[in-house]
């Protein structure tokens, strides 16, 4: 009777694994350095509550290098601070060039 579930779960698995599952859904190409920017304000604000980030937009720096922008807020014990991090990269190679944080307090 196990090895009847086993083979049924096996089957089940495998016939799942062909089924086309939107697997051409394309995500935002910032995403990657989305990540990058929430590992980087994880670790500048450890234990302090922060949002997902807020994509700011792209700036066209030359012809292969563009900057992304993206906001966090970040909740503690004072005042809610909202960090920008900006993130420069090349778009042939995909290379991280620069990130830099700033912060603007809420008044």
């Amino acid at each position: 009777m196990k090895q009847y579930f086993v083979s049924v779960a096996i089957t089940l698995y495998l016939l799942i694994g062909f089924l086309p599952i939107n697997s051409n859904a394309q995500r935002p190409d910032y995403e990657r350095y989305g990540r990058i920017a929430t590992a980087v304000i994880k670790e500048e604000f450890p234990g302090e509550a922060s949002q997902d980030y807020k994509y700011m937009g792209r700036n066209q720096m030359d012809d292969l290098t563009v900057q992304d922008s993206f906001q966090y807020k970040i909740t503690g014990k004072e005042k809610p601070v909202f960090m920008t991090v900006q993130v420069t990269h090349d778009l042939k190679n995909n290379r991280l060039i620069s990130l830099s944080i700033t912060a603007h307090y809420q008044q």
